[in-house]
């Protein structure tokens, strides 16, 4: 679907609906003009006309019928049934149409001749056998027409230029409430969730829309505080029964030696659990109201990278995996929250080792580019999908088909971390045939 522009459209509408507006009022005014010019162009012939069959060409007067026929461009002739009596100097008529104009006794007619429209009157007088003959060239009658309708649409065009330049300052006036609207939207979080402001807003058709979305973010406020209350009091109260069945588990496997193998099984199940747990409770803490309360210290990110990987060293030995490092020796100096950056760091090498295959690789470079420390970590694996890319981070989200077991958190931990940190991750495949992460953190 294409994307249109509200304010463009409306002062489109709005000028297209002047202009045929004026074009129907200056189509109306060309007819009435035309019927005007006629009428009055016919009176004018018809009193030639008259002044011809009863004035003597010879006398002043007689001047006054040339001054007046050449002012209007009209011909003339006058005769009897002998000859012609006068004319004027330009009277030219075809002979076939003599007959035809005649045959129009005291009636206005058109004919066409010399390439152009002519009007004709014919004219008898009733008490002398006299005739007289009027032409004018259609073209004369409406030149002053012409130049008038000419003026007025020139006065239309500027008048519809000046109405474009005024609609488009007004409507983008009135538009202004909406951008400041919809940057108040944008700058909404679920750090900030607070009704919009609708005193400002003075038109009458938003304010039900604004009443909407100010209930919209009451509820998503109301959730995301459910959502947090929950999990945290969920992770306490699990807590609690599941340190007690680690309690009496190693109990049992003390007392029943025998049946050590079984114990232990079923401790790695619990410190399973348990680890879920930490994991719901680090994602509830996650959800500060303010992030920029996070506490922040400057620290070199090469030397949490070692801290990560000794504490996942027994890992690494237990799948073999021999982890490939590509760091400078100049610290790499972040101002963040270390605790928060290690076990970001500590969860994707962990999701690397556990996706990795006995003796594979992972490997690990950092860089930085003016004010930015990129991180990436990558393993050698079969690859994933684009549909499973695009779900990494996801909260208890996993791939199907794997036989790793895991909560599906900790990607969504580190997720979580980087943006609170005002950084970006990106999950992307690696060129080693696993997963590779990408992390940019600001300096």
């Amino acid at each position: 679907m294409k994307v249109v522009s509200l304010q463009t459209r409306l002062v489109k509408t709005s000028l297209i609906s002047s202009i045929i507006a004026g074009c129907v009022a200056l189509l109306l005014f060309a007819v009435i003009s035309v019927y005007q010019t006629m009428q009055m162009q016919d009176e004018i012939m018809d009193e030639i006309s008259d002044m011809l069959q009863i004035t003597d060409l010879t006398q002043p007067s007689g001047q006054q019928i040339d001054e007046l026929s050449d002012e209007f461009d009209i011909q003339y002739q006058l005769r009897n049934s002998q000859q012609v009596l006068t004319q004027s100097t330009d009277f030219q008529l075809d002979p076939q149409h003599y007959s035809l104009i005649t045959a129009r006794q005291g009636n206005f007619g058109l004919i066409w001749q010399k390439g152009q429209l002519w009007r004709s009157y014919a004219g008898e007088d009733e008490h002398a056998p006299m005739q007289v003959l009027l032409l004018q060239p259609l073209g004369e009658r409406f030149k002053d027409s012409l130049n008038h309708f000419a003026g007025y649409s020139l006065i239309l065009l500027l008048v519809w230029l000046m109405q474009w330049i005024l609609l488009h300052f007004l409507i983008k006036r009135q538009f202004k409430v909406m951008h400041q609207l919809s940057s108040e939207i944008s700058a909404k979080n679920a750090d900030d969730l607070s009704p919009l402001s609708t005193g400002e807003v003075e038109l009458k058709e938003l304010q039900p829309m604004l009443g909407q979305l100010n209930r919209l973010l009451q509820r998503l406020e109301e959730s995301l505080h459910a959502e947090q209350r929950f999990t945290a009091d969920a992770s306490h109260e699990l807590r609690s029964p599941l340190s007690a069945i680690q309690l009496r588990l190693q109990l049992l496997q003390r007392k029943y030696p025998e049946r050590a193998g079984d114990f232990v099984q079923m401790q790695q199940d619990v410190n399973r659990g348990i680890q879920t747990l930490e994991n719901l409770l680090l994602l509830a803490r996650l959800d500060p109201e303010h992030a920029n309360n996070l506490p922040k210290t400057q620290f070199d990110l090469n030397t949490v990278i070692q801290e990560a990987m000794q504490a996942l060293a027994l890992f690494v030995q237990e799948k073999q995996i021999q982890i490939q490092l590509d760091v400078s020796t100049q610290p790499k100096m972040l101002h963040a929250n270390q605790q928060l950056i290690f076990t970001c760091i500590r969860n994707i090498i962990d999701n690397a080792i556990r996706y990795s295959l006995e003796h594979g690789q992972i490997y690990i470079s950092l860089k930085q580019q003016h004010d930015v420390i990129e991180l990436v970590i990558e393993n050698e694996g079969q690859g994933l999908d684009n549909d499973i890319l695009e779900r990494l981070g996801e909260r208890f989200y996993r791939a199907l088909g794997t036989k790793t077991q895991g909560s599906g958190l900790g990607l969504s931990i580190c997720k979580k971390i980087v943006e609170l940190h005002q950084g970006k991750i990106k999950f992307s495949q690696s060129c080693y045939g696993g997963l590779k992460v990408s992390i940019q953190l600001p300096v």
